[in-house]
């Protein structure tokens, strides 16, 4: 079997597990936190509503994610919705003197993505989360870190979060680029500007030239490190022109 990075395209072998929901808002939420993360498979256990998959608060969570929600399951039981899972694991913040191991997300999942297993995130309800019982029939548990005074997360909010780890530790997805790649002004376009730039200074009366101690060689320094653009080297030299057109003399 090959591991969970290196599963083909288009095989999920993640489940996302709701135990008890409450909120048709939540589910939709999370079906929008999976599949941004590239996760389809999600299972209802017992919510509250059976029709909770279709109402409307559901439907205008889920944003586009509605998809999921077609393809989601409602079962009867926790172990119903783990059919098929190898490892499970439950999400519950609060201390328990007994169960299995607790576990930061990233260190643990740095580890679990080179097995084999198929994975589940189980989530209990929204007011009380997991049982005890529900979290034994789990082999590890997952803690999100939170500041020490206040740990109470939104469902659909620790479902994302978790579901951008896991994919993260499974390789991630590449950045798409939202503008156009700048082309850098070259050093002969940076002096030509410069040049313009002073003629115009010395049209305002800034720049003395009998004495332009080191302000030009300075600019350039500035023009330098701030790597402009070819389109900035022409708006600086529009401007640059709009100074040499006005018919104020220089002082």
């Amino acid at each position: 079997m090959t591991s969970a990075a290196q599963e083909p395209a288009g095989r999920d072998t993640t489940r996302f597990v709701l135990i008890g929901t409450s909120h048709a808002g939540n589910v939709g939420a999370t079906a929008r936190a999976m599949k941004v993360m590239g996760f389809s498979d999600l299972v209802l256990v017992a919510p509250r509503f059976d029709d909770v998959l279709t109402q409307p608060d559901a439907l205008d969570m889920a944003c586009g994610a509605t998809d999921v929600l077609e393809n989601a399951r409602i079962v009867g039981t926790l172990a119903e919705a783990l059919d098929g899972v190898s490892l499970a694991c439950a999400t519950a913040m609060t201390p328990r003197d007994f169960g299995p191991p607790t576990h930061a997300p990233r260190e643990y999942f740095a580890q679990l993505a080179s097995t084999p297993h198929r994975v589940a995130f189980v989530f209990g309800c929204e007011r009380y989360g997991m049982s005890n019982e529900d979290v034994y029939r789990c082999h590890t548990c997952l803690s999100i870190p939170t500041a020490p005074g206040y740990g109470s997360l939104n469902l659909s909010q620790a479902v994302q979060v978790l579901a951008y780890e896991w994919r993260q530790a499974l390789g991630g997805f590449d950045v798409v680029p939202r503008t156009i790649d700048t082309q850098l002004a070259s050093a002969a376009a940076v002096q030509g500007m410069l040049g313009h730039l002073e003629q115009a200074l010395v049209h305002l009366g800034f720049l003395n030239p009998a004495a332009p101690k080191k302000l030009m060689p300075r600019l350039n320094q500035l023009f330098n490190r701030a790597q402009p653009s070819a389109e900035e080297i022409h708006i600086l030299r529009g401007i640059a022109n709009s100074i040499l057109e006005t018919h104020r003399e220089p002082r």
